[in-house]
């Protein structure tokens, strides 16, 4: 079966996200753009997840945990987890190891937890948009231990890349999956990156730019687990 999905969309959580990035227009938006499976991945934590995941169940819409995680290298990368339980057990490793920064509000934004009901209940206090103490070599490792998958974020940016931080993907990552922008051409990634599953997500940080219909996956069945093999071992 064929999906219509979205892997990378940041929540109020993410101080660079906009304020109206809440469990409910979020839901609202993915189900009105025609998707059937979206990711949550905030930036280095996934406090905002489990509200979400509990909406889109009520909404028929499959929600994956996942994060933006920023490793030593200084450039992204996606990670998406097969239960809530995996992504919290990274969530910790991440925070061990990440500047002990508090968050400025006043230059970064507001890093709001929130409940179904869209409310505020809480605001995560460590500075989130900063990168973690962790070689590349060992998030990839331990990312894959809990049963998740972690591929390198839009790699067409001029910024926060691997391309642009390190000129190539290195082989000791054993990378299959790689990320492109919503903007870029993927005919012609596709051409220079034959050798690697591509996904093409918006990386949300505002409502309306949730992907519609446009990006789609094969898979055996409508799950989790079934799209995370997916990513391992199909092109698309």
């Amino acid at each position: 079966m064929k999906i219509a999905y979205d892997f990378h969309i940041h929540t109020a959580a993410s101080p660079c996200a906009d304020d109206y990035m809440s469990p409910n227009n979020i839901i609202n938006m993915a189900k009105l753009n025609g998707l059937q499976v979206i990711a949550i991945t905030d930036h280095n934590t996934c406090a905002n997840c489990e509200v979400i995941m509990k909406l889109g169940e009520e909404h028929n819409l499959l929600v994956i945990p996942g994060m933006e995680i920023e490793c030593m290298e200084e450039f992204h990368c996606i990670a998406l987890f097969p239960d809530l339980t995996a992504a919290k057990d990274i969530e910790k490793y991440i925070e061990a190891n990440m500047p002990k920064m508090k968050n400025r509000i006043d230059i970064f934004g507001h890093q709001s937890i929130m409940n179904e009901n869209d409310e505020v209940v809480g605001e995560i206090e460590r500075l989130l948009l900063t990168a973690s103490a962790i070689p590349a070599a060992d998030l990839f490792k331990q990312v894959k231990g809990v049963g998740g998958i972690i591929y390198p974020a839009h790699i067409d940016r001029n910024s926060y890349s691997i391309l642009s931080n390190l000129g190539f993907i290195p082989e000791e990552l054993d990378i299959h999956t790689i990320e492109i922008s919503k903007s870029a051409d993927r005919t012609k990634y596709q051409s220079q990156y034959e050798d690697y599953i591509i996904v093409q997500s918006s990386d949300a940080h505002y409502l309306q730019d949730i992907l519609e219909t446009d990006s789609f996956l094969e898979i055996q069945s409508f799950c989790i687990v079934a799209i995370l093999e997916a990513l391992k071992s199909n092109k698309h």
